[in-house]
């Protein structure tokens, strides 16, 4: 069969793929299928040796897919095609104890956690991979000044470091977001059919700590048939913010590598790289308008997501299908985007000429804050400071020029000198405390 969905073919690391993809799927129910048969033994449920058994035979090894696959389009059911194909597995009449007092989203929701550890876990290396090349950056970077930018409109000066620094501590957040949620996320259930665990008998609390233990995950403490959802939802709007941050970061790096800008740029393979199949020219920034589609992708998923948290008494099935797109392609394409955005940003083109070039170009009129504020300090009401330079800029749009209008002014000539007026217009004296704002950032990641 061809593929259709892009993550076959396109998108996607093979690490997060394996960890999400089918096989790993049955793989971690035939775990939580011998976690229960070994906790049954514990309990005196079961015999000891067929706990084992059950054991050696939960593997991919034993119980192969195309088995599973054989058995679910006969019975149409997927646990159930797994149970079968590791009962029929097990010597010794051992199988008879498989999938003992469980439903089949104890196995289920359980499995998912353990992929969500795996998943969590590669995310959290993109995180702190994205964090190590934004802190050295931001250092690097730190005392260069560059135009800030409001509204697509000249600002203040800003430096490229500040910039950075920015950025850098909004994934920190996200790092620390994500691990607080595994508390609420990495949590399995044993406890049958509607949550009573009745199946499990009089030792269904123990059995269901005795698998979350060995598991190394934590316990839904109140479920229906299901782990409930809203544990996934606080997991998946995590991911959707993650995926904003991702996204901001590119649309800025390929607003600032407009050619009308310049001042920074995704890599480009001058040796290879075809940036357009016609404008031989182009030098377009694929990566990180690759990053936006891609992250927008994400976060159209979370209206689904939303929407399984609502089942139909103790639960329905109208989560499962969406349930095995959301996960999916949520975890592929976080991790996708972040992988390419480090890349971006170990690679980044910073154009230090252009940048000074464009703090030229934006004039002494981007300075009126600056002007404003040195009045104040010599006397002036910060009111008609600000009148003043208002008017200035107004007659420097009109054509004439900033400093020299200024000038002209006896509200101002009166007040401060000539250096004076240099002082107050140098973009490199208001830069504020961009540096040290980079060093407090940076010492709060732990960067040395």
């Amino acid at each position: 069969m061809e593929p259709v969905c892009p993550l076959d073919y396109r998108y996607g690391r093979k690490e997060m793929k394996e960890e999400l993809s089918y096989h790993a799927r049955v793989r971690r129910c035939l775990e939580v299928e011998a976690s229960l048969a070994r906790a049954h033994a514990k309990v005196g449920n079961i015999p000891h040796e067929d706990a084992l058994e059950i054991t050696r035979k939960a593997t991919l090894e034993h119980v192969s897919i195309s088995r599973v696959e054989e058995i679910e389009s006969t019975i149409k059911h997927d646990i159930m095609a797994i149970v079968n194909a590791l009962t029929e597995q097990c010597e010794n009449d051992a199988g008879r104890w498989v999938h003992l007092g469980a439903t089949s989203y104890d196995i289920v929701d359980t499995a998912l956690a353990l992929q969500f550890r795996g998943g969590i876990r590669m995310i959290d290396g993109q995180l702190d991979r994205v964090e190590k090349v934004l802190s050295s950056s931001s250092d690097r970077y730190r005392d260069l000044v560059m135009v800030g930018r409001t509204h697509g409109q000249y600002a203040i000066p800003i430096t490229l470091g500040l910039k950075m620094a920015v950025w850098l501590a909004e994934f920190h957040r996200h790092r620390a977001r994500l691990e607080e949620v595994k508390k609420r996320v990495l949590v399995g259930k044993m406890s049958g059919a509607v949550g009573t665990g009745a199946a499990l008998g009089e030792h269904a609390f123990e059995i269901e700590r005795l698998v979350m233990e060995d598991l190394g995950l934590g316990v839904e403490e109140a479920a229906t048939q299901i782990v409930q959802r809203d544990r996934m939802t606080e997991l998946f709007s995590h991911l959707c913010n993650i995926s904003v941050t991702v996204e901001k970061v590119a649309t800025e790096i390929r607003t600032l590598q407009r050619p009308e800008i310049g001042e920074l740029a995704e890599p480009f393979d001058e040796r290879n790289q075809v940036g357009s199949s016609t404008m031989s020219h182009k030098r377009n920034p694929m990566q990180c308008e690759n990053i936006s589609g891609l992250a927008r992708v994400v976060r159209g998923f979370i209206l689904p997501a939303f929407e399984n948290g609502i089942q139909w008494n103790e639960r329905d099935l109208s989560n499962s299908s969406s349930e095995r797109f959301i996960i999916s392609h949520m975890f592929v394409l976080v991790d996708e985007i972040l992988h390419k955005l480090a890349w971006v940003l170990e690679g980044l083109v910073v154009n230090e000429e252009r940048i000074a070039d464009n703090i030229r170009r934006a004039g002494d009129v981007i300075m009126a804050e600056s002007l404003i504020m040195t009045l104040v300090r010599k006397g002036m009401g910060r009111q008609e400071a600000h009148e003043i330079t208002r008017n200035a800029a107004m007659r420097h749009y009109a054509g004439e020029d900033y400093r020299e209008v200024l000038l002209s002014m006896g509200e101002v000539s009166s007040l401060l000198s000539g250096d004076e007026l240099n002082v107050a217009l140098d973009p490199a004296s208001y830069v504020g405390v961009s540096a040290e704002r980079v060093n407090l950032i940076r010492k709060m990641i732990g960067s040395p």
